[in-house]
């Protein structure tokens, strides 16, 4: 799709059905929840569909690179409106693995130290065949003495974020229907329920099936070729596992299982697949196809899938988007500009998905403060967010290639090619510190 005329509407449609407007009736909010903005009730669809609501900044969606930006920007004294679709923060989901340069983000925005307390700090890594043989072990600070390594509930990221937000930022079930580009300052965005608002600037973090990334002219993500489950076992009396991640390589097929508190362990199951397959929902038979495929390899991780609630379970086809120079668009276009998934989705064997959706918030933010406070004429808006782009690219294009190859290599099927990489590549070869430098960030406090 090109982009769309500074007259012209593009319309965007998803797969997925718009869930059933929700209504906070009276103003009335959970006082545990200020960040919650009500939708305003109307007295009539034509109403909703004519009355325009005027918003400086609107941040599509409220999953983690929407709250983090509008988080950095609030600390740094600027206003946003985040429109999320679904009907609450979407706390659904596992874990995921925040490596130092993650952590010094959440630091910067003043949550770092609420997460710790909840979260255990991973002492290394073990790497072990699918027969249980020990290939390699490491310890994160004997390769950098500065590594932070946590995982993370992404339903405690999520509200912790959420709770740090002024009353009213976050409005819910709020599916984006269309953009128009009304003039060169604004943007029209209208929603599947009729309601319209101009924003004077548009930051899409929509996620992997970004309908601001489409509307931009971005192609879909690809598929890479395999598919993971994921799981979050729970064990009410305390969990056994030493505070390390744990690797099991096979043949076309991986698993792996972290720690992530005194209770809870994060466990997936990557597996080759031609194609996606169909959309599974049932947890019983997402259980037992996952069961399946690691049937005879160690019982600790079948253990740990037996103590998983089926709530937590979830299956996914894992997909990338390369942005190749001169080819892909640029991060923004005018005032609309994209983080995280939304403009880079990469695949999950670096750990760096979350991390680099956290260090754009922050780069974007500042750089978009400095434009918004600015007495001088420059920089102006669009090139502040041009820059954004123009800094961040060279972050992002390479991280996304290497874990993309990452995973490639680890998924190999043959077998005379898996026995090398376990004799000899992972136990002789491999060094984590260099593995590990993508990690280093600087990022002071807001």
């Amino acid at each position: 799709m090109t982009m769309a005329s500074s007259s012209s509407s593009v319309f965007l449609k998803s797969p997925i059905s718009p869930s059933p407007a929700l209504h906070f009736h009276g103003g009335e909010f959970p006082k545990s929840q200020p960040w919650i903005r009500g939708r305003p009730r109307t007295k009539s669809v034509v109403k909703a569909q004519t009355e325009v609501r005027r918003e400086d900044i609107v941040i599509i969606g409220g999953g983690i690179a929407g709250l983090a930006t509008a988080l950095s920007l609030h600390r740094l004294g600027v206003r946003s409106l985040v429109l999320e679709q679904a009907e609450s923060l979407r706390t659904g989901g596992t874990s995921l693995t925040l490596f130092k340069n993650g952590w010094r983000v959440l630091d910067a925005i003043g949550v770092g130290n609420v997460l710790r307390t909840q979260f255990l700090e991973l002492q290394g890594m073990v790497v072990k065949s699918e027969e249980g043989k020990q290939l390699r072990s490491f310890t994160f600070k004997d390769e950098d003495e500065s590594q932070e390594v946590r995982a993370v509930e992404r339903r405690t990221l999520l509200e912790t974020l959420a709770s740090q937000l002024p009353a009213g930022t976050i409005q819910f079930s709020s599916k984006l229907e269309a953009i128009q580009r009304t003039h060169q300052d604004e943007v029209k965005l209208e929603l599947v329920d009729g309601t319209q608002l101009t924003a004077k600037i548009v930051i899409g973090c929509d996620g992997v099936r970004s309908p601001v990334a489409r509307w931009m002219g971005f192609s879909e993500p690809k598929y890479v070729g395999h598919c993971a489950f994921r799981g979050l076992a729970y064990y009410p009396n305390g969990q056994p596992h030493e505070p390390k991640v744990n690797y099991i390589y096979g043949k076309g097929l991986r698993a792996g299982y972290v720690p992530v508190s005194a209770t809870k362990v994060y466990w997936f199951i990557c597996y080759n697949s031609p194609s996606p397959g169909p959309k599974i929902t049932d947890p019983a038979v997402l259980k037992q196809q996952a069961k399946e495929l690691v049937r005879n390899w160690p019982s600790d991780l079948l253990n740990i899938m037996d103590a998983t609630p089926d709530d937590t379970l979830i299956r996914t086809p894992l997909v990338d988007r390369w942005l190749w120079p001169a080819v892909s668009p640029p991060a923004s276009s005018g005032r609309v500009v994209l983080v995280g998934d939304a403009w880079h989705p990469m695949t999950p064997n670096l750990g760096q998905g979350a991390c680099c959706a956290l260090e754009d918030a922050v780069v974007l933010a500042r750089k978009l403060t400095t434009a918004l406070k600015s007495e001088a004429e420059t920089p102006s808006v669009e090139e502040a967010l041009r820059l954004y782009g123009t800094e961040r690219w060279p972050r992002v294009f390479p991280l996304t290639i290497r874990a993309n190859v990452v995973g490639s290599a680890l998924q190999w099927a043959n077998p005379i090619v898996c026995s090398v990489r376990n004799n000899v590549v992972i136990p002789k070869l491999v060094r984590l510190g260099p593995l590990l430098e993508h990690t280093n960030f600087e990022c002071n406090a807001l």
